[in-house]
């Protein structure tokens, strides 16, 4: 796609998170647009940020590796990167160089892992935790589904919460879910309140601030920003259709 192409997908995208924010009295400045660049070639990437993409979003690190420094070098203004997939324990030494934030930290020994490398590199990384509040048994994460009502849930959450805030090295920035995939996508919307209900109470409870929600993507993204998402990480929408 050309710059002008992409620069229109963005005003697109732009305005309709304006209009959600716009229902709830939000203030748009509030949402971060992370432009999801996932198979997309430097080109497109570069015509992206031309266009006035800030934030990128990669989910496999071996795909990352070889684009990110390329993009840097070549970008008027350096992006800030987002890494949003799975991430594996023999791979996290790749991650800490690339990425700015990472959204996926799905299990403890992940962030064990990340929180070590930061503390050779001397750095704090900005982290999300991401949890399963659907319960949908395809999605990553912390498991959250029924944790009002099911106390085991809420035990086991809350003690692995509490591993998280410890770790010396990691800056627990909020939560990140992803929610299934409904055709319409008001269905999507008990899922992102849910993960905005059960950040509101981790904040309460260990007097915390936690305020980023991490939620919502091309199909979806209106509801999220309407239920509370501070980052919205938009691909198709953006770059349009993947190969």
């Amino acid at each position: 796609m050309t710059v002008v192409d992409i620069a229109a997908n963005l005003e697109q995208v732009q305005e309709t998170i304006a209009a959600a924010c716009a229902r709830v009295k939000r203030d748009p400045d509030e949402i971060t647009l992370v432009a999801v660049s996932k198979t997309k070639p430097v080109e497109a990437i570069l015509a992206a940020l031309a266009a006035g993409v800030r934030h990128l979003g990669e989910n496999r690190v071996e795909e990352a590796e070889p684009k990110i420094p390329v993009v840097n070098e070549q970008a008027a203004i350096k992006p800030v990167w987002h890494m949003i997939g799975y991430i594996q324990s023999r791979k996290a030494k790749l991650v800490t160089p690339l990425f700015d934030m990472v959204h996926s930290i799905d299990r403890l020994k992940i962030a064990r892992k990340l929180s070590e490398l930061m503390a050779e590199e001397k750095r704090i990384l900005p982290v999300l935790i991401e949890v399963n509040i659907s319960g949908e048994e395809a999605k990553s994460g912390f498991e959250a589904v029924n944790w009002k009502s099911d106390k085991s849930v809420k035990v086991a959450l809350w003690r692995d919460m509490e591993t998280l805030l410890n770790l010396p090295h990691l800056e627990i920035r909020g939560l990140m879910t992803m929610a299934p995939y409904y055709a319409a996508p008001e269905d999507t919307r008990p899922v992102f309140a849910g993960l905005a209900e059960l950040r509101d109470t981790l904040q309460q409870e260990f007097a915390v601030a936690l305020p980023e929600l991490s939620m919502g993507m091309t199909n979806d993204y209106a509801v999220a920003v309407e239920e509370g998402a501070t980052i919205v990480r938009v691909g198709r929408a953006v770059f349009g259709e993947r190969p």
